[in-house]
C-alpha cells in the first residue's frame, strides 16, 4: 500500500500533494475512495458501492421477528418475506432457527450472515454437550452468541451483514412452578438485554413495540399469563399490523395458505405450532365484517 500511495503521488504535481495528504486523511485509510475522489482510473469495481461501470449487489434481508414469554415459557415467531431492496425475493424465508432442545435464535437482518451464525452456536452447543457430557450453561449460551455477533461487526458496520437477533430459551433451572422462559436480544456489538415479557426487531418492529407495551402492562390478560393459543393469535395479529405498514414484512398470505412461523419453548423443548392449528385460530379470531 505504502509503494501505491508513493506512485500516486508522484503522479500529482508538487502543489497538490499537501492536498492529496489530506485527502488521504479525511478518507481515513481507505486507499480505494481516495483514488476515486482523485479521479485515478481504476480497473476495478467495487460490488458494494455503484459506479459508472458497476452496479451494486442486492443482500437479502428478513424481518420481523417477535418473542413474547407467555404462561408455559416463550413464543418466538417471525414473518416469511424476504426482500432485496424493494423486491420481494422469498415468500418462505425461515426466521426462527432452532439451536438445542431447549433456545431458539430468531433473525432479523442479513439471512446469509444469520444462518452461518446458527449453524455455529448449533455445532458449538453440540460439540460442549458431547465433549464435557453436559449442557452449556445460560451465561456460557448468551456469551457464545455475544461474540459471534461482535465478530461480524466489520460486516454489519458496511452496512451488507447486520444481524440483529433474538435468544429464546428455558432455563431449566428454574423451579417447577416458575415460568423457566427468558428472552434475550443483542445489539450489534455482542451486548445481551434481557427482556422480561417481550422483544421484537426487524423493519416492521417499530409499529408493534408499543402495542405489546400496551398489552403487557394493561390488556384484560397480561402477554405472561396468555395460554398458548392466546399468545399465538396475539402474534399473528401483531404481524398482520406490522404488514400493513412495513413492506418488507408479511403477515398471513390467505391466496398460497403461507403463515408465519410460530415455535414455543418450554421445560419440554421446542415445539413447532402446525399451519392446520394456525388457520383454525387465525380463523376464529378474525372480528366480524362490518355491516356497512
Amino acid at each position: 500500500m505504502m509503494n501505491g500511495t508513493g506512485n500516486f503521488l508522484n503522479r500529482t504535481s508538487t502543489r497538490d500533494r499537501e492536498l492529496v495528504l489530506q485527502e488521504v486523511i479525511n478518507h481515513k485509510g481507505d486507499f480505494l475512495d481516495l483514488l476515486r475522489h482523485a479521479n485515478y482510473p481504476l480497473k476495478i469495481d467495487l460490488p458494494s458501492k455503484t459506479t459508472q461501470h458497476g452496479a451494486d449487489i442486492e443482500i437479502a434481508h428478513s424481518t420481523t421477528v417477535v418473542a413474547v414469554r407467555y404462561q408455559d415459557g416463550v413464543i418466538i415467531a417471525g414473518d416469511r418475506r424476504a426482500t432485496a431492496g424493494t423486491a420481494v425475493i422469498y415468500d418462505r424465508a425461515e426466521k426462527v432457527l432452532q439451536i438445542d432442545k431447549h433456545s431458539v435464535l430468531a433473525i432479523s437482518g442479513s439471512p446469509a450472515i444469520a444462518y452461518e451464525i446458527a449453524r455455529i452456536l448449533e455445532h458449538s452447543f453440540q460439540y460442549f454437550r458431547r465433549s464435557q457430557l453436559q449442557e452449556l450453561s445460560l451465561e456460557g449460551k448468551l456469551r457464545m452468541l455475544s461474540r459471534l455477533i461482535r465478530d461480524n461487526l466489520a460486516m454489519a458496520l458496511q452496512g451488507i451483514g447486520g444481524v440483529i437477533p433474538i435468544f429464546a430459551l428455558y432455563d431449566l433451572s428454574a423451579a417447577d412452578d416458575e415460568n423457566g422462559g427468558k428472552i434475550f436480544f443483542y445489539d450489534a456489538l455482542g451486548a445481551h438485554f434481557e427482556n422480561v415479557n417481550f422483544a421484537t426487531t426487524g423493519s416492521g418492529s417499530i409499529w408493534i413495540r408499543g402495542v405489546l407495551r400496551y398489552l403487557s402492562r394493561f390488556g384484560d390478560t397480561p402477554l405472561h399469563k396468555m395460554d398458548k393459543q392466546q399468545a399465538a393469535i396475539t402474534i399473528l395479529r401483531l404481524l398482520d399490523i406490522a404488514s400493513e405498514y412495513d413492506a418488507a414484512t408479511s403477515g398471513y398470505n390467505a391466496k398460497v395458505q403461507i403463515f408465519p412461523t410460530l415455535k414455543t419453548v418450554t421445560r419440554t423443548g421446542v415445539d413447532t405450532i402446525s399451519d392446520d392449528d394456525l388457520m383454525e385460530w387465525y380463523a376464529g379470531a378474525q372480528p366480524e365484517a362490518d355491516s356497512a
